[in-house]
């Protein structure tokens, strides 16, 4: 591999870690596929690289974590210490006054900073910037004394109206690191100096929550990668889909909440493109969980904010994707009123499935394929031994089929029925729910089970096909190669359309350019270009939704370009688009300034996943086995899918199995295998 080319994206699941390395000079690419090691996630990264080949031979290496996520959903984070405005500590308590369950007398939410490490001090900004009382910093200096002597480890200061005017903001953080022992200490106009007093907070809170984890497991990470003489760069995947440098993710951690996922998306959009599918619903089936995501006109969903769990919400803009726990490690298990439920929870890695012969004697959802005879127990996916078939089968006997009085074969059924429902469930919720036909848009499966339940999923819901990519159990992985560089930021300016300065406005959006621009160019990474994009978050008057305005302008050598008149047009086809009409007569206003600056990266090409010249159908046949599908026992082809041709018809039912996942073509459909390499899976 030439060393100045070759790139090595990292996907870091709860079950696999994920790898593949392409070396633009060469064309060549490899991949790689190891167990995870989940509370030493550094140990199955490094293991990963080293199935790859010689570090030292890498040039950059991109990696998708979900250490943030599990932090959160954990709740395994350390103690922080929050100070905010006197009259403002129960802001994290009291949310938007929602309810985990939306009957019943009371609620239960506990905040990610306990009540005794949230305290106040005197300071005041107005909300038009002005500052009616200076802050306090001998109280700051002290509350952070406190809080660092009760065992906070992280820091976060929270001021009310602090993104209308920093000031106090700024003096309380100067105060407070004079006194504090280490570099965790965030501040809410550094994370989202954007109006909305809770979010603000939440996303504040969270960040600094997620600080001190995330940066010891970066260091491990970068400490590790140094042993081995790794003299490239190393970079981090956002939730936005883009990506950032390690000294960003260290100062703005929130930002990875959903950061595999986020890179799986990327990838699947870019691979659709290609394939001249325009609508996809992407269908990221890992070992823990289930990811779905809309890409509509070749552009994938994103989202202003998530939450994470109940009551923690990120705002912060991200990849629109909808998690369910229905992965290849969900338990399966009969409910207290006889019914039969699949995950959330999941056997993980370790002890991972009853298969796997680690301890585990609950049934998973792939321990059910393996019984139904769709996964090959000789040959499983990320190099793991062979499988143990008669423990699937006692764990599903035992959990499953006695409780149910089912026989074995109706159970394994009924556990992988029961996730494809699941499965769909998710699907219809980010499509049908949202205004999308199934019947226009295509599946694309991925993850090492994904496309196992493809055919169920174009059945169920109505898809017009499916396109299962080259590479499908390492298509996050492939994400974090041709993601491009990505910095966002927002800054609320709550102006008038109506008499606007537009000139004061293009000054700021000059300058949130050049400073967006800054940190995608300090990244230390090739990009062919930088493009600075704006956003503008407006309304009418009363409102108190914003729709998302996309302006045709970005930096030039001294200005923007903007003006009124195409701030009213771009506003007037974005409200009428998302509405169907507008409000004449009432004026409108901005409410919020967003700005990103993204570094395109080099081109991936997509035709270096295409057949090789010698594949053949015989090449590619090997055999059959029984295959167990609606109640009966089907004489199924076994296809190694990388051998196979371009053009390849593949009549069901059939198996195609590779290094990194296994595809079940149900009976009642057909695949077919396009230029690119990707599996077609249609009606029959």
């Amino acid at each position: 591999m030439s060393a100045a080319k070759a790139i090595v994206g990292v996907d870091v699941g709860g079950t696999f870690t994920d790898l593949f390395l392409f070396d633009a000079a060469t064309r060549r690419f490899s991949t790689a596929k190891v167990p995870s090691n989940r509370g030493n996630e550094a140990a199955g990264f490094m293991q990963g690289l080293e199935a790859l080949g010689d570090i030292r031979s890498f040039g950059s290496i991109v990696h998708g974590t979900t250490v943030g996520t599990n932090m959160l959903l954990e709740r395994k984070g350390p103690r922080i210490g929050v100070i905010t405005t006197r009259g403002f500590r129960d802001v994290l308590e009291m949310r938007r006054r929602d309810r985990r369950q939306t009957w019943g007398l009371w609620g239960e939410f506990v905040p990610i900073a306990d009540r005794d490490l949230r305290v106040e001090v005197e300071e005041r900004t107005l909300a038009d910037g002005s500052i009616r009382a200076e802050v306090d910093v001998a109280a700051v200096r002290a509350a952070a004394e406190a809080l660092r002597q009760k065992g906070a480890e992280a820091l976060a200061i929270i001021f009310i109206n602090a993104y209308a005017n920093a000031d106090n903001e700024r003096k309380a953080i100067e105060a407070a690191r004079q006194v504090w022992h280490n570099e965790h200490v965030s501040a809410s106009h550094q994370v989202l100096p954007e109006i909305r007093e809770f979010e603000r907070a939440s996303t504040t809170a969270l960040n600094a929550y997620l600080q001190p984890g995330v940066a010891a497991y970066l260091a491990r990470l970068e400490g590790a990668l140094a042993d081995k003489h790794f003299a490239g760069t190393f970079h981090i995947v956002q939730s936005n889909g883009g990506v950032m440098s390690t000294a960003t993710a260290r100062r703005l951690p929130v930002r990875t909440a959903l950061s595999g996922p986020a890179a799986g998306v990327i990838a699947a959009a870019a691979i659709a493109r290609a394939a001249g599918q325009d609508n996809i619903i992407t269908c990221d089936l890992g070992g823990t969980s289930f990811d779905v995501s809309v890409v509509a006109n070749a552009k994938a969903s994103l989202a202003a904010q998530t939450v994470i769990d109940f009551g923690m919400v990120i705002r912060t803009p991200m990849i629109e994707i909808t998690t369910i726990g229905a992965g290849g490690g969900s338990i399966a298990w009969v409910d207290r009123g006889g019914l039969l439920q699949v995950g959330p929870e999941s056997a993980g890695s370790v002890p991972g499935p009853a298969c796997y012969g680690q301890g585990n004697t609950r049934p998973t959802l792939t321990d059910a394929h393996v019984v139904l005879g769709r996964i090959n127990a000789a040959r499983p996916i990320g190099k793991l031994p062979a499988l143990d078939v008669e423990a699937a089968r006692r764990a599903i006997v035992k959990h499953v089929a006695e409780p149910l009085q089912l026989d074995i074969m109706q159970a394994a059924e009924a556990i992988v029925r029961v996730a494809d429902a699941r499965m769909a469930g998710a699907i219809r919720l980010v499509s049908i729910e949202r205004g999308h036909d199934p019947a226009k848009f295509a599946a694309m499966p991925f993850g090492g089970g994904g496309a196992l339940h493809v055919g169920a999923l174009i059945k169920e819901i109505g898809l017009k096909c499916a396109v299962v990519p080259r590479f499908p159990g390492v298509t996050s992985a492939l994400g974090c190669v041709i993601a491009d560089l990505r910095h966002d930021q927002v800054q609320t300016v709550n102006l008038n359309v109506d008499g606007l300065d537009v000139t004061a406005l293009d000054r700021r959006m000059m300058t949130a350019g050049k400073e967006a621009k800054a940190v995608v160019d300090a990244a230390g990474i090739a990009v062919d270009r930088v493009d600075v994009v704006f956003e503008l978050d407006m309304h009418y008057h009363g409102q108190t939704h914003t729709v998302a305005v996309p302006l045709p302008v970005t930096i030039g050598a001294s200005a923007t370009g903007i003006t009124e008149p195409v701030i009213r047009a771009a506003f007037d086809k974005t409200y009428e688009a998302a509405f169907g009409r507008l409000l004449p007569g009432i004026p409108t206003r901005i409410v919020s300034l967003r700005t990103a600056a993204i570094g395109r990266r080099p081109a991936f090409d997509l035709t270096a996943f295409a057949p090789d010249a010698d594949a053949s159908l015989d090449k590619a046949a090997k055999g059959t086995r029984k295959v167990f599908h609606g109640g009966a026992w089907h004489d199924t082809k076994v296809w190694s899918r990388l051998d196979l041709p371009y053009g390849a018809a593949i009549e069901a039912p059939a198996v195609l199995e590779q290094p990194d996942a296994t595809i079940f073509i149900d009976p009642g459909l057909k695949a077919s295998v396009d230029h690119l390499g990707n599996v077609i899976v249609e009606r029959a």
